[in-house]
């Protein structure tokens, strides 16, 4: 791979060296004039208590988020009481939703982050802001819904997997699936050894969109005297005003890793649930290209395979410009488990064990993928400290390591190794 730069795409000495893969090791990626913070412990929530919620980013997914928590405000017993974005316009809009006076609009999300008022904060920017904006959450007290994916680079990730350890605040990570019964039935019937031993597990995340991926709407009243592009732009390069860039960022590798971190992470999280919990990969490998759509850094078209600990591989199959997908599957070596839809999952038994294992169909209670349940789901673990997130710190590292490493191996065109122990990439 050459040094050339795709459009104003990192050059290959740059992403190894935001990406971890320097002799340095997990170098942690700098930001600059980032406010530090004494650790906060924030104030305990009782069961009856009101949470109060800050918006970092007030984007399409962040109003998504902020439109369900008031529409749940009462059902959940929480408060919107400020909101921050670096775009004028967004943050007047969701001030504006909310009835929120204009002090409650900020662009700097650190100003947001003093209010020792709020409770929690809800992050919904783009991925390569993820990590400071949850390691500065985290070191003012305040718990954190994270949107997917957890972390821009794979250093980022385990550290703030470190920094919400040493705090203590409750971290969600904004993958609703997990909060789907289904995944959990399936868990708990691979835990009890119905399929006997997991070989290999399967799903996809398949879209095909004629007028390309990502390609959203630019709003031509944006501009520089109403966003702090500066500020938007953070770790990452510095380039000039670029509203393509801003509007349309998942398509370059500065700010996205395309598939793998938007689309991947709803299928990696919950498969993970299915088989009985996660670990850390020892090997990723991912292939694909650009196919079709060619308007773009990350591919539109990628496939990952991930081994771990526990003696089993994870395929994930993705593609921006074909909609068949794979079916969600775990392979054991008696049965399949089958999670399609209609509140059950299937069990049906390899041909050698049809005579001790019964074909059948479990019935799932409890809700579906839903943002909203996810929500309550994260609030309820920060009233009651006792309950862990569907979607935890713990979970969404392992994840995010698997779609570090397969980015990786994307652009490196090899296979990624990992020590679980070390928590280190093992290449050479």
């Amino acid at each position: 791979m050459s040094e050339k730069k795709s459009g104003q795409g990192t050059t290959r000495r740059e992403f190894l060296k935001v990406a971890g893969l320097t002799a340095a090791g997990l170098a942690l990626t700098s930001v600059a004039k980032s406010k530090t913070y004494a650790v906060a412990s924030g104030r305990v929530i009782g069961a009856n208590d009101r949470i109060l919620i800050g918006h970092i980013g007030c984007g399409g997914q962040a109003m998504a988020h902020i439109r369900i928590l008031k529409q749940n405000a009462e059902a959940n017993n929480t408060q919107s009481i400020a909101v921050c974005d670096v775009y004028d316009n967004r943050t007047n809009d969701a001030r504006t939703y909310l009835g929120l006076p204009e002090s409650a609009g900020m662009r700097d999300y650190r100003k947001l982050l003093e209010n020792k008022d709020i409770d929690a904060v809800w992050i919904a920017t783009p991925e390569h802001w993820h990590f400071q904006q949850a390691m500065d959450a985290a070191d003012a007290g305040k718990h954190i819904y994270l949107e997917k994916p957890m972390t821009r680079h794979l250093d980022e990730a385990l550290k703030l997997h470190d920094k919400i350890k040493e705090t203590g605040v409750v971290l969600q990570v904004g993958s609703q699936g997990c909060t789907d019964a289904k995944w959990h039935k399936a868990g708990e019937i691979v835990k009890a050894g119905t399929i006997g031993k997991v070989v290999w597990c399967q799903g996809s995340y398949c879209r095909n969109n004629p007028d390309g991926e990502w390609n959203y709407t630019i709003d031509p009243k944006a501009n520089e005297s109403n966003l702090d592009w500066s500020m938007w732009l953070g770790p990452a390069p510095k380039i000039p005003w670029s509203p393509e860039r801003y509007f349309r960022w998942r398509k370059y590798w500065d700010y996205s890793a395309g598939i793998l971190s938007d689309l991947f992470p709803h299928r990696l999280h919950p498969l993970m649930i299915a088989i009985g919990g996660g670990e850390y990969p020892t090997r990723v490998l991912c292939s694909g290209g650009q196919f079709l759509q060619h308007d773009r850094e990350v591919a539109d078209t990628t496939h990952v395979l991930a081994d771990f600990p526990g003696g089993y591989t994870m395929v994930v199959a993705g593609s921006t410009i074909n909609e068949l997908g794979l079916d969600d599957i775990v392979r054991g070596n008696k049965a399949n488990l089958f999670l399609g839809g209609g509140g059950k999952v299937t069990i049906r038994p390899e041909r050698p064990y049809a005579d001790q294992i019964d074909a059948a169909e479990e019935a799932v209670t409890g809700p579906g993928e839903d943002i909203g349940e996810h929500q309550k789901n994260f609030l309820e673990c920060v009233r009651d400290r006792t309950k862990t997130p569907n979607c935890d710190v713990e979970l969404a590292t392992k994840v995010q390591t698997v779609v570090s490493l397969a980015e990786m191996s994307y652009r490196e065109k090899k296979a990624m190794l990992f020590d679980p122990e070390k928590r280190q990439i093992v290449n050479s």
